[in-house]
């Protein structure tokens, strides 16, 4: 039972777009198979190797559910490091956006304006709904596994930012 990686695991085609309700079906069936209960009365050999199993299958279920974890994850099948601590570099446009949310968000915060809030949680899903669609261009269509990284890296980005946001909202309602 041997596989190389997270989607041969699953019986899928390693591709950014992904059938989710074909990944939920084929997870449920192996942990159906490996599930540690299912080996109570075994020997600590087996139970051990079931174990080890199950938690391959719930951690490569996780990466592959995970539109940014997939993403990086296909990256690094494909050898190419996301340089995630070295490389910082972000075209300006991009970092000129963060800066400009940056400061709508502390605006917001500030006066303690939702609307303000969440017309730049829709500017930021729009932006991060964008940037997905190009990854999954550039993995699944053209193959161009280096420039999927650089929008993978701005990504993240988007992402510690959708963080902040949802944090804010908690904090104006509490």
């Amino acid at each position: 039972m041997t596989m190389k990686n997270h989607f041969e695991l699953f019986g899928l085609p390693a591709r950014f777009a992904l059938d989710e309700a074909a990944l939920d079906a084929a997870y449920r069936a192996l942990q159906n198979q490996v599930h540690p209960d299912k080996f109570a009365s075994a020997g600590d050999a087996e139970k051990r190797v079931a174990l080890q199993w199950a938690t391959r299958a719930n951690e490569a279920y996780q990466t592959l559910r995970c539109p940014l974890k997939r993403a990086a994850y296909l990256c690094q099948l494909g050898g190419v490091d996301l340089q995630t601590e070295s490389n910082t570099t972000m075209p300006s446009a991009f970092l000129m956006q963060q800066m400009e949310w940056r400061e709508e968000l502390e605006d917001a915060r500030a006066t303690a304006d939702v609307a303000m809030l969440e017309r730049i949680q829709k500017q930021l899903n729009k932006v991060h709904k964008d940037e997905l669609d190009q990854i999954q261009i550039l993995l699944d269509q053209t193959g161009d596994i280096a420039g999927a990284a650089a929008h993978i890296r701005q990504l993240m980005f988007l992402e510690k930012f959708r963080a902040e946001i949802n944090d804010t909202f908690e904090y104006l309602e509490a």
